[in-house]
């Protein structure tokens, strides 16, 4: 059955030289698991881990911060998904701060492997339902400005040694594979492999991302509606079915799929994020896919977000947009509330 849920933001980015992992917001899981939320996508960032781009001496105390995490998570029956956000040698955000090059060198490529092969010997012995490895969040486009030399072809090559490192260590270990160019491109390619693929909800990315500071919207000052009618394209639920037929075709042959991160910025008004939300959600259950929205609190959550135009309800202590809390309770599998 598909599963539901949220990103969580505790070890996203080290940013700064004494950031510290954040312990599990209980209060949050309490609130996904009273309510059938039941996937929990934690990504981070191997600087809390690393020093000085030592892929392979981890400071393996600051795993007992994930510990927490699963444990948290398990004991309210909510599947974490581990995800490197940022991985040696790569991070769609600011790649140009990593030494090495993911797709091209061998020290990043090894310490990529081997940091998933630790987390194997960590956690073997607890069972795929309480936990899944998402190994790379976003790859990029070919061609593109994150990296000169990714291609399909090493991308391939780079997945398919590390689930095969991983399985060599825990054959059973639930495993997804983010789709490239930012989570958006399905990757038939690896459709043999037996592993989740992971998908994006961010499109058209002029409604997503509206006025987002650190990406090319930041400046627009046309305000989007749904549908949305751009210069070479009209963004309507007929367009997002064409969107998403590339991982229809591979999910046709056996694969799993699920949208790990999808979401609008709180920028976007907010009738036009909710009609948007209904079309891709529908879109969503009709295909069988679970999800998790970027993110739980915060610009893209359903708690707090400050979209304008909001109603906000309080309950089990949070200022909640009810109206997309319903949406995406309304659009999932039917399962009881806690």
């Amino acid at each position: 059955m598909p599963r539901y849920g949220f990103n969580f933001q505790w070890m996203f980015s080290r940013g700064r030289p004494e950031s510290v992992p954040k312990e599990p917001d209980l209060k949050a899981l309490d609130f996904m698991a009273r309510h059938g939320f039941e996937f929990a996508r934690i990504p981070t960032d191997y600087r809390f881990w690393t020093k000085d781009f030592d892929y392979l001496h981890p400071d393996e105390t600051v795993f007992e911060v994930l510990d927490r995490y699963l444990n948290a998570c398990t004991e309210r029956g909510i599947h974490m998904s581990l995800n490197l956000h940022r991985a040696p040698g790569y991070c769609i955000n600011r790649p140009e701060i990593e030494k090495h090059d993911l797709w091209a060198d061998p020290e990043a490529q090894d310490g990529f492997v081997f940091l998933w092969e630790t987390f194997a010997k960590r956690y073997r012995g607890r069972p795929s339902t309480e936990l899944s490895f998402d190994l790379l969040n976003e790859p990029p486009a070919p061609g593109g400005r994150h990296s000169k030399v990714f291609s399909r072809d090493v991308h391939e090559a780079v997945m398919r040694r590390t689930v095969a490192a991983i399985r060599a260590v825990d054959p059973d270990r639930a495993i997804a594979l983010d789709g490239i160019s930012g989570g958006g491109i399905a990757i038939p390619e690896l459709a043999d492999l037996g592993v989740v693929h992971s998908g994006r909800g961010y499109v058209p990315f002029q409604l997503s991302h509206f006025k987002a500071g650190w990406t090319r919207q930041r400046d627009a000052t046309r305000e989007p509606g749904w549908p949305l009618v751009l210069k070479d394209k009209t963004w309507d639920k007929d367009a997002l079915r064409e969107y998403y037929a590339p991982w229809r075709e591979v999910q046709a042959q056996g694969v799993t799929v699920h949208i790990g991160e999808f979401g609008c910025f709180n920028k976007t008004s907010n009738e036009v994020a909710l009609a948007w939300f209904r079309d891709l959600l529908a879109l969503y259950r009709e295909y069988g896919w679970g999800y998790a929205l970027w993110n739980f609190k915060g610009s893209f959550g359903i708690v707090e977000h400050g979209r304008p135009g909001t109603s906000y309800e309080a309950c089990d202590g949070y200022q909640v947009d009810r109206e997309l809390f319903d949406l995406l309770c309304e659009h999932r599998s039917e399962r009881p509330a806690r």
